[in-house]
């Protein structure tokens, strides 16, 4: 798992390939995550789950909030009531 801070985007890696994002937008005290999109191949393994766990984490350890526009980042929030307080309000 990478942040790649010049595409603005986590990275999901199987076997040294990108098979995984996560965009973002840095929107000052938030993080916007509006697409998250995992490769056709490697869908049902768990892994979108993994990328979007890694990228709530590391916008907790950034002391901001989230503002999740993409559907399965808000899917996940409202799914994991211990992560409700990265919620923007």
């Amino acid at each position: 798992m990478i942040d790649n801070v010049e595409a603005s985007r986590f990275e999901i890696l199987v076997d040294g390939t990108v098979v995984g994002i996560a965009d973002y937008v840095d929107r000052g005290a938030s993080v916007e995550l509006p697409h998250t999109v995992i490769d056709p191949s490697m869908r049902g393994r768990g892994l979108a789950a993994v990328l979007v766990e890694h990228a709530l984490e590391a916008v907790r350890a950034s002391g901001r909030t989230v503002i999740p526009t993409c559907w399965y980042v808000a899917q996940f929030l409202d799914e994991r009531p211990d992560l409700a307080d990265l919620r923007a309000r």
